[in-house]
């Protein structure tokens, strides 16, 4: 304990100290080369040009409010001064030995300030409560801007969140006391370090920062992550059908067709053999597919939302019913693949077409009402602008929907990385649920500005507006039973926009809630549940109300999901062995479409 305490007290060895600061230099003009390389071979990109701009334009009209209301302007100016005296008085207290309350302390929740310094040392004490006061009366400035119409006041919260997040005295070495120890204790070899790892990763982004948040050395597709034994049966232009290998004697005779995102890849739902939902389901006696989408290039630029329900979701029921004789199954969507199995269902409801006898959504929108944060970069002018920018490569980069998430959760997935990865020097651990969010995807122009002006600009399929192959959609026309997944932290698909969608089918709908997000509320495997659920009968009401009425159950959704399919068809059969049937195998699970890189 006392060498460790005269380890981090000693003095640094100034020489070590000069030549890791030289190496430090040497490494930022090699980032900045790889920064400026595209520009030189002409091909910039707008980030964060393009970023800014949609800033200034949300921002705008909350500062003009405040410049036309002197009155107003002068007494918030006043409260924020008030809250700074404060501070200063405390912090003079502080600094004579007297205890005084935090004026601002930060959600339990926040990571940025967990290092003791940062409450025990009055200057850090001071820089982070500064920080607090002044974000948060920025919030409450965007809040009580009058005359500022809802959709630009969301906008500008959300590009605040992105500027606070980033202004941040955690993320500056001078004035992170983690950071300071931590340099002077390796004499700026963090540094060196990071800045290394800053120019592979503004290399591999091809001039943008693409930012590394777990070891890709650590994961092999197939062979530890994606590893459920199975085979790809089926093949075409947009998908490789699966189906995985049976390991019960008996099987349900109905068969599960998953449709994952093609956002992401499908492997998602197949981590690792603890947490995969696709090994767990087929234990239970499910005879699965799934589709594992192509990641589109040029020549994928005409598919629209139509060829991916007929060469997706239509082509799969095709080759299921080939591979085993059964015409009719179960499917679950995922995402915008629940999105797309919701078109398709109302378009099969609209021509008599009943292969599909019941359906799952996890965390999918078919209402996109309240469609939360993402709806920021779904207005006219930007999505003109995704669209010229698609029109040019016949598909939109990866790393532009990678983007946009992590911006959804600034704190969480972009700012302790660039803290631990660039200034403390850490490699990040192999993590395979962020080795999956990194392993981005192209979207095809024609489905991906279908599905932007469709669902997040117009809201066309709730509305009943929504056109595929001539036939107008009607939600309400689908009867099947529903299975609709929720999460209660989702900030892609929120709870309250997924329960709003439950409302649109027309048959009968089981609503569940579960803890946590997008991805963590959805893949709690039995063997280490994290999180908990509410059921909470008919779809009725307001969002909260349902809520305070439901029941709650620890643990994880999958064994109630399963024990809704099961009671639908409980009839069982012979396991059905992948390839036996009359399509043969192609190849080994998980195929070679999922191992295409953006």
């Amino acid at each position: 304990m006392l060498d460790d305490a005269k380890a981090q007290t000693a003095a640094p060895d100034f020489e070590e100290l000069s030549r890791n600061i030289a190496l430090f230099i040497e490494g930022a003009g090699k980032a900045t080369a790889a920064y400026l390389k595209p520009l030189e071979n002409g091909k910039a990109k707008p980030g964060l040009a393009s970023d800014a701009e949609e800033a200034v334009k949300a921002l705008g009209p909350v500062a003009e409010a405040w410049m036309t209301d002197p009155q107003r302007a002068f007494e918030a100016q006043t409260r924020l001064g008030t809250q700074f005296l404060d501070l200063w008085t405390a912090t003079l207290k502080r600094a004579q030995g007297e205890e005084t309350e935090p004026v601002a302390e930060p959600e339990p929740k926040d990571s940025r300030f967990r290092d003791p310094e940062w409450s025990n040392n009055p200057l850090f004490d001071f820089l982070k409560q500064a920080y607090l006061i002044t974000s948060r009366w920025a919030e409450d400035m965007v809040d009580e801007a009058e005359g500022v119409d809802d959709r630009t006041r969301h906008k500008a919260h959300f590009y605040l969140r992105q500027i606070s997040s980033a202004l941040s005295p955690s993320n500056f070495l001078l004035t992170n006391p983690e950071l300071l120890r931590e340099t002077l204790k390796q004499n700026g070899a963090n540094l060196v370090r990071g800045m290394s790892m800053l120019a592979e990763d503004i290399e591999a982004g091809s001039g943008e920062l693409k930012i590394r948040q777990s070891d890709p050395t650590g994961f092999e597709i197939g062979v530890n992550i994606a590893n459920t034994p199975g085979k790809v049966i089926f093949r075409n232009d947009l998908i490789e059908l699966i189906q995985y290998a049976p390991t019960t004697e008996k099987v349900l005779k109905r068969p599960l067709l998953i449709v994952p995102p093609w956002i992401n890849k499908f492997y998602i739902l197949d981590l690792n053999p603890e947490k995969s939902f696709i090994r767990w389901a087929v234990s239970q006696g499910l005879t699965v597919f799934c589709i594992s989408w192509v990641n589109p290039a040029e020549d994928h630029a005409e598919k629209s939302f139509e060829h991916y329900m007929r060469e997706g979701i239509f082509a799969a029921l095709d080759a299921i019913e080939e591979a085993i004789g059964e015409k009719k199954v179960t499917a679950i969507g995922y995402c915008v693949g629940g999105t797309l199995l919701a078109v398709t269902l109302a378009y099969m409801a609209a021509i008599k077409d009943k292969r599909i006898d019941s359906a799952t959504f996890f965390t999918a929108q078919v209402d996109f009402t309240h469609a939360g944060d993402l709806k920021v970069f779904a207005d006219e002018g930007q999505i003109r602008s995704i669209e010229s920018d698609m029109k040019t490569r016949g598909y939109l980069e990866g790393s532009k929907m990678a983007n946009a998430f992590n911006m959804l959760r600034p704190n969480d997935l972009i700012w302790p990385y660039v803290v631990n990865v660039y200034m403390k020097g850490q490699a990040p651990y192999p993590f395979d649920l962020l080795y999956w969010n990194s392993d981005s995807t192209r979207m095809p122009a024609a489905n991906h500005a279908f599905y932007l002006r469709n669902c997040y600009l117009e809201n066309r399929l709730a509305k009943g507006e929504m056109e595929v192959g001539g036939v107008k959609l009607d939600l309400k026309k689908v009867k099947a039973p529903i299975f609709n997944l929720a999460t209660k932290e989702d900030h892609i698909a929120p709870a309250r926009s997924v329960f709003l969608g439950s409302k649109s089918f027309g048959g009968p709908v089981d609503f569940v809630l579960a803890g946590s997000g997008h991805i963590a509320g959805v893949v709690n495997p039995v063997g280490k549940p994290k999180y908990q659920y509410w059921t909470g009968g008919k779809v009725e009401g307001d969002f909260e109300d349902w809520v305070k009425n439901a029941s709650e159950t620890t643990g994880t959704w999958w064994p109630y999901w399963f024990e809704w399919i099961k009671k639908q068809a409980p009839r069982m059969v012979a396991a059905r062995e992948p390839g036996r049937g009359k399509l043969k195998a192609l190849c080994d699970a998980p195929g070679t479409y999922v191992r295409a890189k953006s």
